[in-house]
């Protein structure tokens, strides 16, 4: 999906970089979304479906991050 692409693309931009959940929310919707919501969630599992469950890590605690193909493993 769309909102699937713009949160790959933004990862993809700060690859190596720990993401937080509340940074790509933001980046994701206007101001006045719901940031309770489980989508990035939903949205990062929809990716590691499709891309693979190593390419994008979770940080516990801090958020997400894009692993570069040869780390991933």
């Amino acid at each position: 999906t769309s909102l699937e692409y713009r949160l790959l693309a933004y990862l993809m931009h700060h690859q190596d970089r720990v993401i937080s959940r509340t940074e790509l929310v933001e980046h994701l919707y206007d101001q006045d979304f719901d940031r309770d919501s489980n989508t990035i969630e939903v949205f990062v599992g929809r990716l590691r479906r499709k891309l693979g469950k190593d390419v994008i890590e979770t940080v516990r605690g801090l958020g997400y991050r894009l692993v570069a193909p040869e780390d991933a493993v």
